[in-house]
């Protein structure tokens, strides 16, 4: 019953700033708990964003998003966030969080087992 809740999307101009929540109900992450971040757009594939590791709390992100958002996560709380500043209308997307067992953080999608519905990020110019 692991379930996963994105939040905090909107409508926001270019080089405005959100912070998305993701919080897990039925679950409490543990040391082979791995949170990432996706993105989609209408015609493309989904794209990895960031992920954290409970594992020595390692990050990874994607070339396009470094230096703009940061992932982070709260133990005591069952959430992670991203924070993503400098926003840009090329991503405009929906995000969602997805939960990955192991050891080390992974870019590939199909290494998450569960998934949430997704919040919409629009940038407008």
């Amino acid at each position: 019953q692991v379930h996963l809740v994105e939040s905090g999307g909107g409508l926001v101009q270019a080089g405005d700033s959100l912070r998305l929540s993701c919080t897990a109900s039925g679950f409490s992450f543990t040391f082979y708990s791995i949170l990432g971040w996706f993105r989609q757009t209408p015609g493309k594939d989904r794209e990895f964003v960031a992920a954290i590791s409970w594992n020595g709390g390692t990050t990874v992100y994607a070339d396009s998003v470094k230096g703009r958002f940061t992932i982070s996560k709260d133990d005591a709380k069952n959430s992670v966030y991203l924070q993503m500043n400098n926003l840009k209308p090329e991503d405009t997307a929906v995000y969602a969080c997805a939960l990955d067992y192991g050891t080390a953080t992974s870019r590939d999608p199909g290494h998450y087992d569960t998934w949430g519905q997704g919040t919409q990020v629009t940038v407008s110019s």
